[in-house]
């Protein structure tokens, strides 16, 4: 019988395919520009299901490798083209396919589109942009553009309406400061998140006085990248992880655009944006100047505010591209005071403050360089710079319902920065065995700030002259002066590390070492005067003050992707916090700090599932957990005369947990999944912050037991939006549940009998609601937009201030609204 030979010949040939297949080949391609024939240099190519991608060199060939034999999705993406998805049948033997791209058109018509074709909402980071790794992290991107929002005031309520659990200060003029916190961090000018633009420091010394008193435009923002935690490995020891502004850049395919925006509204606001951009051969281009002044909700809150910006970048080779930025901003704002709780449930808009004025001047600057080694390895190298000052003037006794006398001194804070830093980093993507890949990420950064920081007494009078004069020249609220510098010097290394077990599962480990130094040099004086306001003594006390310290952290994260559309993902990272020097010395009527001071250690950690489902719907659920060790932070306290105080202090340990959710829907997408994309558009997002933190150990037994400051148990935003063809409008809705100001959870009322019932610093931030809505409409080169912000009128407050621009009860702003008429050409 032939029988055996039948079969032995069935099973050669069913060995045959299965080895073929389990074959591993390499598919060699070249992209050329369809209407020239030219290579397309630069032009991603990705494998759809899997990790690979590769970039076409100068002839613009590509190579992937270790694929299986059938057919494989690609997609091709390249600066000044059309995106392109196409299949390709790889033999086992593997082949050579050519690839056709698209330029984009240099003018367009109206286009209307009725649903992005991969995702819309709140995107994310991918596991690695440029030279960053950001893979197992909980990353959020907003980009403005698909906003229906009132952009030219900055309000960061509706900017950062989709991004779970933030918690927002409200008391700013005009947006011209950002002060968001989350997870029981201080919203005081972010500074618990490493703040940059373009991937470079603005705040006035990232480890010394990490205060932003300058934020990007949101007109001019492209996108904004907010990284939780886990980011300190890259970025920094922070626990709020990295905020980064991402401006717009040069048209690739144009030689000149101009956009400009002009906004008026209530309370005498009126704003101004023109910016220009442009390519021309190898030099790119890109600047904008903006004007915005206003006189705000309340009496005496006028500013007036200038911001300028130049981006110029030159392609010296394929594969080596430099550039320089240049920022300029400077504002001056009248600061009406703050209010007692008797005075707000009174009035909120009033205010008995006259004399208090802020000014800031803040230069920025940039150099830096994108130098492709070869299709798997980037260098970036990165200086930067700071000359900046601040100066506050005012008037700010602890009991804020006390009458202002003009014949009084005022106090005056100023606040010199000349900073410099410098950042490297080199990416490397390369193989490790047949079903092992891996991205490294290496770099450094070395910074050094040198800060001179003054308080003492400023004239009488209402004007904004910001000049020191002597005790004797009047009577004043202070009674203390001091002068210091703080040259900070910081050193550190960092690496993280992708390993791809296969196409679904990831490690990404990470260690940061930091080298820190802080000093801090001067003198500190008090004034003793008698009952008439004589001055009996003049005492003055010299200090210098030095800490070096070293340490290393670490991080690993974790992620699984059972589908190309889910992932599960988890990181847990050591975060660190170096006292500041407005911890070290600063005086203010209300407020004692606690000369034993030390850094903040701890570890943030994430659990989570996000996704896409289809086209209808997009979201990110997951739950967190951070510790605190020696939290820096405020209780009451009071003076030998039984006057009300905080004091500043190590508090404690203190545990946060809590879950995050967020989820948008395309309604129309989800009751009609068959239908063709229609001109009408309707999607709807929500997201809730659930979080539960208390203080779990502290020398205070006050603190035991109590809620963390500045941590609402309930944070809630929603709100839809809706249009037809290039009519656009949306309506977002915002919850914040009760939260405390210190860490005794003290309360506060009109009715309050303690000894000072007009004192305001300490107490309860009551739950809050606010409803804003927006409109936009859009033909060509106009676009017409309208908002209305606090819809319902809503009489609150977010903050309670220790000094400036209070003390006392800062209230947000009522009802306002906003009209803008936008062109571009």
């Amino acid at each position: 019988m032939r029988l055996p030979v039948y079969s032995a010949a069935l099973a050669a040939s069913v060995l045959s395919t299965t080895a073929a297949f389990a074959q591993q080949v390499t598919l060699q391609g070249r992209v050329r520009e369809a209407a020239t024939n030219l290579p397309v240099a630069g032009c991603e190519v990705y494998v759809r299901g899997s990790r690979q991608i590769a970039r076409t060199d100068s002839a613009g060939l590509f190579t992937l490798t270790k694929l299986t034999p059938g057919r494989q999705q690609l997609q091709l993406s390249s600066l000044g083209h059309q995106p392109l998805r196409t299949e390709v049948e790889v033999s086992a033997a593997g082949g050579v396919f050519d690839f056709s791209l698209t330029r984009r058109e240099r003018q367009l018509q109206e286009v209307v589109v009725a649903a992005p074709p991969a995702r819309f909402g709140q995107t994310r980071l991918r596991e690695v942009e440029g030279t960053a790794i950001f893979a197992a992290k909980k990353s959020e991107v907003i980009v403005p553009d698909n906003l229906v929002a009132n952009l030219a005031t900055n309000n960061a309520r509706q900017v950062y309406g989709r991004v779970a659990g933030l918690n927002i200060w409200e008391s700013d003029q005009g947006g011209l400061q950002l002060s968001i916190g989350g997870r029981g961090l201080d919203p005081n000018r972010t500074a618990n998140f490493n703040v940059r633009q373009n991937n470079y420091d603005i705040s006035a010394d990232a480890l010394g006085y990490p205060e932003s008193y300058y934020t990007p435009p949101i007109e001019a923002v492209k996108r904004i990248q907010l990284v939780r935690g886990a980011a300190s490995l890259q970025y920094g020891t922070q626990f709020g992880g990295l905020l980064n502004f991402e401006l717009r850049g040069p048209e690739p395919d144009k030689t000149f655009t101009v956009t400009s925006r002009q906004t008026v509204g209530s309370f005498g606001f009126f704003n101004s944006f023109t910016s220009v951009g442009g390519t021309v051969k190898k030099l790119s281009y890109y600047g904008f100047a903006q004007y915005k002044r206003g006189d705000g909700w309340r009496p005496n809150s006028h500013f007036d505010s200038k911001t300028a910006y130049a981006d110029v970048r030159y392609q010296l080779t394929e594969n080596l591209k430099v550039g320089a930025q240049v920022t300029h901003m400077d504002y001056l704002a009248q600061q009406p005071g703050g209010l007692s709780d008797r005075q707000f449930a009174q009035n909120p808009r009033q205010s008995n403050r006259a004399r208090n004025w802020f000014a800031v001047d803040w230069n920025l600057f940039n150099l830096s360089a994108d130098w492709k080694l070869s299709s798997r390895a980037n260098v970036n190298l990165t200086t930067f710079g700071l000359v900046a000052e601040r100066k506050a003037l005012g008037y700010r006794p602890n009991f804020v319902e006390r009458a202002d006398d003009e014949s009084q001194l005022r106090d005056l804070i100023t606040g010199d920065f000349r900073n410099a830093g410098l950042e490297a980093r080199y990416l490397n993507r390369y193989p490790l065995s047949d079903t092992k890949s891996g991205v490294l990420l290496v770099g450094t950064r070395l910074y050094r700030g040198n800060n001179h920081s003054i308080q003492g007494f400023g004239p009488a009078g209402r004007g904004a002259n910001f000049r020191f004069v002597g005790a004797e020249e009047g009577q004043s609220s202070q009674s203390a002066y001091s002068d210091y510098r703080f040259p900070n010097y910081n050193a550190a290394l960092f690496a993280e590390n992708i390993v791809y077990f296969g196409e679904k599962f990831s490690l990404t480990p990470g260690l940061r070492y930091e080298y820190i130094r802080t000093r801090a040099k001067g003198a500190y004086g008090s004034v003793d005067r008698d009952l008439a306001g004589n001055i009996i003594a003049v005492r003055t006390f010299s200090e210098e003050r030095s800490s070096p310290r070293g340490f290393v952290i670490g991080g690993l994260g974790a992620s699984f992707k059972p589908v190309e559309q889910r992932e599960f993902y988890t990181n847990v990272s050591q975060n660190y916090r170096s006292i500041t020097f407005s911890d070290m010395q600063i005086a203010n009527n209300s407020l004692v700090i606690d000369p034993n001071l030390r850094d903040e250690r701890g570890y943030s950690a994430d659990l989570g599932l996000r996704g896409d489902q289809g086209q209808w719907l997009t979201y990110d659920l997951s739950l967190f957990a951070l510790r605190y060790n020696n939290r820096i932070g405020e209780v009451q306290t009071y003076d030998r005369n039984d006057r009300t105080l905080r004091l500043r202090g190590n508090i404690g340990r203190a545990l946060i947990l809590g879950v995050e959710s967020y989820a948008e829907a395309d309604v129309l997408q989800l009751l009609r999944p068959t239908a063709e994309p229609k001109r009408w558009r309707l999607s709807s997002f929500g997201n809730l912050a659930l979080i539960r933190s208390r203080y779990t150990a502290s020398q205070n037994a006050e603190v035991v037991g109590k809620q963390v400051e500045f941590v609402p148990v309930v944070n809630l935003k929603t709100g839809v939006q809706g249009g037809y063809g290039p009519l656009k409008a949306s309506l977002q809705f915002t919850y914040l549940s009760d939260q405390f100001s210190e860490a005794t959870n003290a309360p506060n009322s009109p009715q309050d009998a303690r000894p000072d019932p007009n004192f305001a610093v300490v107490g309860l931030i009551p739950a809050y609601q606010i409803l804003d809505a927006s409109v936009s409409w859009e033909r060509r080169w106009l676009k017409l937009e309208g908002s209305v912000n606090n819809l319902g009128n809503a009489r609150y407050f977010t903050r309670r201030a220790t000094g400036y621009p209070g003390p006392g009860i800062l209230p947000s702003d009522g009802r306002s609204f906003f009209l803008t008429a936008a062109v571009k050409w």
